[in-house]
Parts: C-alpha cells; structure tokens; sequence
C-alpha cells in the first residue's frame, strides 16, 4: 500500500525519468516524507499514455509535473492540451518559443491547469544556442521569452539557475519559477545540464521549485530506504 503524506509544501519537484510504471511507483513511495509534486515526462507518457497518469494520480496524494514540452501551431498545442486537460496536472510544459499565440492557445484549451513555458533547455551551452540560431546569450534569449510566455498567460517558468534573478526581476510575483539544471553539492558530474547551480542558490535567487532526478533516483541501486534518505536530505538541506 503506498505511503500517503500530508502536503509538506516541498520545494523539490522530483524527476521521475523511467519507462517502469512500477519503479515509478516504488520511487514514488519511497519519497513521499519529502516530495509533493513529481515530473512525469515525455518518456513516461509516450509508454503508458494517459492511463498511466491517472494510475499514478489515483494511487499516490501527489501532484504531477507533466513536462511534454508542447511545440507546435497554436491549433495544434490548443488540441493536445485538450487532450490531457482531464489528466489535471498542476504544471503542463509548453515551450516559450512557440511563440504568444500559442501559449496563450494552452492556457485558453486547459484554464485549470498551470501552463509553464520553457525557455532555454538547461542541456543549451552558449555554443550551441548560437549555432541553433538565437541572436542573444541564454540569459537575454531566456529573460524575452519569460516576459512573452506570461504576458500570453502562463502562470510558471522554467528556466535554468543562472537566469532566475533575471527573469523574477521582470514577471509578476505570483508566477512560479521552476528550475532544473541543479545539482546538491558534491554531486559529481553534470550529467547533460550544462548551466546549473546548487538547490539551495536556486532558491535563494528566486526559483520556487527545484527539479531534482539523479542526485535521489541514483540512490535506488541501494533500495527504497537509501533513496527515501537521499531526498530527506535535500529537503532537510533547503529548509536551512
């Protein structure tokens, strides 16, 4: 039976990148002292569709990150977003660079929902956003698309750390910034976040929520308590 725990207005959106619905679970399970919203992406979806949200949803007291990264004409993301509008997640992901009319088309097809634009991919070095085509640093590419996702509705930002205190400067107080792209200290590696800073930092530069994967899912190789312990953690760490 899974553990069921009281909203404890976690900071950490825990990342749970697996094609096991029952690792999910288990993952899941194993986190719930510390963790309330948890990110079920496209890799999970694309296996186990929208049954496999609600099965999640119906067992476990959480709220789900649903991180599909929407991108595409605005008719198009207005039906896809439709389409898992029942599926009530509190963040669905679209990508900031879709443009205004259609994020503003996601918030119009899903107004419960909290649509969350993207806008630089934490993976994104200077290089390579140069070579894609965007004319400025991350940071100015990714403070113009914060500022044009919410004018067009959308109530949270992802972003990496290094450009929360830029984007809180210019949106309203009440979005909802979320960050990926960190890593607690003495984590080794970067595994495929370029940008990245510790939990703590991001929130201290404004971020609301933290995305953490690895640095707890890594912890599953010793089992279920060793993972519970890794997340306790963290939690405990940012509470400081």
């Amino acid at each position: 039976m899974p553990t069921v725990a009281k909203d404890i207005n976690s900071p950490i959106i825990l990342a749970v990148d697996t094609n096991s619905i029952e690792t999910a679970k288990r993952w899941i399970d194993a986190t719930r002292g510390s963790v309330d919203i948890y990110k079920l992406g496209l890799e999970f979806y694309l296996t186990f569709g929208a049954d496999g949200i609600r099965t999640i949803s119906d067992e476990f007291d959480v709220e789900i990150f649903l991180d599909l990264k929407l991108h595409d004409i605005p008719k198009t993301v207005s039906s896809a977003t439709s389409s898992v509008a029942s599926l009530n997640p509190k963040f669905l992901t679209v990508h900031a660079s879709g443009g205004s009319a259609m994020v503003s088309a996601a918030v119009a097809a899903a107004p419960h929902v909290g649509i969350t634009a993207v806008t630089i991919l934490t993976s994104l070095s200077e290089d390579d956003l140069f070579r894609i085509g965007f004319a400025n640093p991350a940071l100015e590419s990714a403070v113009a698309l914060a500022e044009l996702a919410t004018t067009a509705g959308a109530q949270a930002i992802v972003c990496s750390p290094l450009e929360i205190s830029a984007i809180r400067a210019v949106v309203s107080p009440e979005v909802k910034i979320i960050t990926p792209g960190v890593r607690p200290a003495g984590t080794e590696g970067q595994d495929d976040q370029m940008r990245t800073l510790t939990p703590q930092a991001a929130l201290q530069q404004g971020a609301d929520f933290v995305v953490i994967g690895r640095p707890i899912t890594g912890a599953w190789i010793d089992g279920a308590e060793a993972m519970g312990t890794a997340a306790r953690k963290i939690y405990e760490e940012l509470l400081l």
